[in-house]
């Protein structure tokens, strides 16, 4: 019998972290201890361990309770090797050198464990947003595993004035300032507005990737979109 399924062999990759496909990421563990959304595991091949990541102090714990941002994390150790996935969203690798990247939370798959993170405000976002609007910052050397909601664009910010909605940008670069742009013209006082009254607005070098979407609907329920069995036994 004639089969097809040898297209969708195992990636080989000296990386720790490396794409099976655009939706699907490996990451080798080989000893070393990653942190990944909580719920992402679709399989595992050798000794794995996952555990409950927690907030990592205090002042995290705290900003989170706050804000409600900040992507609920497990640990992920061993020596073997771990697949990961949220909802077939599309999966990007980015790889920092002492860099630093701001990300929406909810679009941060996996990020090797050397690499601090934080929760951090857009400038600007308190006084029209409700509390702000807060993203996780990271800061180091190592692999981070971005989502998508479909194939993204990336666009220079010091090439011309940028601006995006603030679900649709997903990470953008330690050279980037952010604040936030409001359109206050009386058509949308009356109801008659574009929808798009408020907007990210980007400046300075570098770049934002900017997803063809707004977020995917997050299911109700216990579990969440993608929490599953894992995500309970980690206390999701």
């Amino acid at each position: 019998m004639q089969t097809t399924l040898a297209q969708y062999k195992e990636t080989q990759s000296s990386d720790a972290f490396a794409l099976q496909n655009s939706k699907l990421l490996k990451v080798s563990l080989a000893g070393h201890t990653i942190q990944a959304k909580l719920g992402s595991m679709v399989a595992y091949q050798g000794d794995v361990t996952f555990e409950h990541a927690g907030s990592g102090g205090m002042s995290r714990m705290l900003k989170k309770a706050v804000t409600g941002e900040g992507q609920d994390l497990m640990k992920v150790t061993g020596s073997g090797e771990v697949f990961l996935a949220d909802s077939a969203q599309d999966v990007h690798l980015v790889y920092l050198e002492g860099d630093k990247i701001t990300v929406n939370g909810p679009n941060l798959l996996a990020f090797d464990t050397d690499i601090a993170w934080d929760i951090e405000r857009i400038r600007g976002a308190s006084g029209m947003m409700g509390g702000g609007l807060w993203n996780m910052s990271l800061q180091g050397t190592g692999f981070v595993a971005i989502l998508s909601d479909g194939p993204p664009v990336l666009l220079n910010v010091a090439s011309a004035p940028t601006f995006a909605d603030a679900q649709a940008a997903i990470t953008w670069s330690g050279g980037v300032t952010t604040a936030m742009k409001t359109d206050v013209k009386m058509k949308n006082l009356i109801g008659r507005g574009s929808g798009e009254s408020v907007q990210m607005a980007f400046q300075g070098e570098g770049w934002v990737l900017v997803q063809p979407s707004e977020g995917q609907v997050v299911a109700s329920g216990p579990q969440g979109s993608n929490g599953g069995a894992l995500g309970s036994l980690l206390g999701g």
